[in-house]
């Protein structure tokens, strides 16, 4: 089995032609898409005729089930969440915020993955922001500014129960679940080097990142909120469109990615697995 990989031609992003993923991938091809995950960071796989059996088989291909907290998963599966938005809902975009997904754990996934169930005929792309571009195009000074701090990481401002997505938030489709667990705080590097490529870049950005260690707050909110408007830049963003049989993957540890709507009065849904942490 081959496959062909054609970049989008943006700061990040390639279609993976010729694979067909409702079948087992031998471990040699799994290991060229892996290349081509670390060099393009996002991959969309267009054509696919899956199911969620299929959706389990290639993220255990790609390092096992991460750890999804804050989402009830389907039922009759432990690791697969919907992303779902029926026509005819009210509540406020979910994601539409630049992140990186559960960034605030200790050991953050390496990926995720999503699989389109559900279309909307316009609208509903999903946006990349390369962060070892927005690294390497600082001036050097400012990265001397930048390259040692240590990011606070935490979900309460989205899943503790007074966050966005807490007790309040009445009428959503997807089953989110909100609780103390959220408060917890986790740091990391601002900008680590990529576990597998070794390229340094940002890891996250204001909204899990809650505060800079050893800054004062107001400091590292005004820090985080320049910070936040140059890792969006227009320059770093890949905004990939979303068709029917299609499956993506992307990189959480090179990528921020955020949601767009402009899909109202159509269901959108998809089905969601996380790629656990490099193992090595």
């Amino acid at each position: 089995m081959t496959f062909r990989v054609e970049p989008s031609g943006g700061a990040c992003g390639a279609r993976i032609i010729g694979l067909d993923l409702s079948k087992a991938i031998d471990p040699a091809i799994i290991a060229e898409v892996r290349q081509a995950w670390l060099q393009h960071h996002v991959l969309a796989f267009p054509d696919q005729n899956i199911g969620d059996d299929d959706l389990e088989r290639f993220t255990l291909a790609f390092g096992g089930f991460g750890d999804d907290p804050f989402f009830a998963p389907i039922a009759g599966r432990e690791h697969i969440a919907a992303i779902r938005r029926e026509a005819d809902e009210q509540t406020p975009l979910f994601a539409e915020n630049w992140h990186t997904d559960w960034s605030f754990q200790a050991r953050p996934p390496s990926g995720t993955c999503l699989m389109a169930i559900d279309i909307p005929p316009t609208g509903g792309d999903t946006l990349f922001a390369n962060q070892h571009a927005a690294w390497e195009t600082l001036a050097s000074e400012r990265k001397a500014d930048l390259a040692d701090l240590v990011a606070v990481h935490s979900a309460r401002l989205a899943y503790a129960p007074d966050g966005s997505y807490g007790t309040k938030d009445k009428g959503r489709s997807m089953d989110i679940r909100p609780g103390e667990a959220a408060l917890a705080i986790q740091t990391h590097p601002l900008v680590p080097a990529h576990p597998e490529t070794g390229r340094r870049g940002f890891f996250s950005t204001l909204g899990y990142i809650v505060g800079i260690e050893g800054m004062a707050q107001d400091a590292a909110i005004a820090l985080l909120l320049e910070l936040q408007a140059w890792q969006g830049d227009e320059r770093f963003v890949y905004r990939h469109r979303w068709e029917p049989g299609m499956l993506i993957m992307w990189d959480n540890r090179s990528l921020l990615h955020k949601a767009t709507g402009g899909y109202e009065g159509h269901r959108r849904e998809l089905h969601r697995t996380t790629i656990a942490a490099w193992a090595g």
